[in-house]
């Protein structure tokens, strides 16, 4: 199974911190670093220093990091207009030399828009149909070639639909707990679909009905990843576990029973689940960024277990 590190630095981190935790995944052999996509803080903490913008941040470890893929869960499709989005991911990923993957979704946090003055449009999933089919319109359209779209709420005219990734496919992820719009959009755009935060049972049911989208597209259900993103909270001893548990202001019994918590054997053990569950990959959510030992035990001690 490929374990993956995922950030959340609206809740108060800087470049540097980031820099150091992408630095330490890569060294430690993890999957990838990924970051959301969030310009307001969330819950009782403060958010100091103040939020760093996802493409601004992964263009920095791009040439900062050497080997580990880089991403976003997910980018926010209110924040960008689709041919800018096209434009900064390409330009990313030919500065990592082919390492980045676009999770791109909705959207959904009113406040950070109130806050900052970003428009929070009523019709947003018709919106991220749109932009999916934009970006990865752009990319794939021959160099030489124009591209056009027109759309409800998009239009692109005689685009050169450039620059163009450094990958021949820049890998996009779709997600989310939709029953059908949802299964339908990823079958349609995604190399990857993710569920947030969703128990085994509600990930084995997500993950079938995407896989019977894809089937109803002529795909094969397995030419997609099946992913989920959980939060993490490992230690060797019970002590340990309630230390980290206490420094993210969450109870020990909560995260065992709705993200990975506990000793690396029971982490381990619940990972089986999801992995016969279907899943193929998770995105450890790393809240504490401060504590690279965090990612250290999870590096030795869980991750040859899976």
């Amino acid at each position: 199974m490929d374990l993956r590190v995922f950030t959340e630095p609206q809740q108060g981190a800087t470049y540097e911190t980031l820099l150091r935790v992408a630095r330490a995944a890569e060294e430690l052999n993890y999957g990838a670093f990924f970051r959301s996509d969030h310009y307001l803080h969330m819950g009782s903490v403060d958010g100091l220093p103040g939020p760093t913008d996802a493409w601004t941040t992964l263009a920095g470890l791009a040439r900062e990091t050497s080997r580990i893929r880089l991403g976003t869960l997910m980018t926010a499709g209110t924040f960008r207009l689709p041919g800018v989005l096209a434009i900064q991911v390409a330009q990313v990923d030919q500065m990592s030399g082919g390492r980045v993957e676009l999770g791109l979704g909705s959207g959904w946090f009113e406040e950070e828009h109130k806050a900052y003055g970003i428009p929070f449009p009523k019709e947003k999933f018709a919106r991220l149909e749109e932009q999916l089919a934009i970006v990865t319109g752009l990319w794939a359209t021959p160099v030489g070639d124009r591209f056009n779209f027109t759309g409800k709420h998009y239009r692109l005219q005689d685009s050169p639909a450039l620059p163009k990734p450094a990958q021949s496919k820049v890998p996009v992820l779709v997600g989310g707990h939709g029953a059908k719009r949802t299964p339908a959009l990823a079958a349609q755009y995604a190399d990857e679909f993710n569920i947030p935060f969703a128990s085994v049972e509600d990930s084995e049911r997500q993950f079938a009905r995407v896989r019977a989208a894809a089937e109803e597209r002529g795909r094969k259900a397995g030419d997609l990843v099946y992913s989920n993103a959980l939060v993490a909270c490992v230690g060797k001893s019970d002590a340990e576990v309630k230390r980290r548990a206490d420094a993210i202001g969450r109870e020990v019994d909560e995260l065992k029973a709705n993200g990975l918590a506990g000793s690396p054997a029971e982490v381990a053990e619940k990972l089986e689940r999801y992995r016969a569950a279907g899943t193929q990959r998770v995105y450890l959510q790393i809240l504490d960024l401060d504590d690279l030992d965090h990612l250290e035990l999870i590096a030795a001690e869980v991750m040859p277990q899976v």
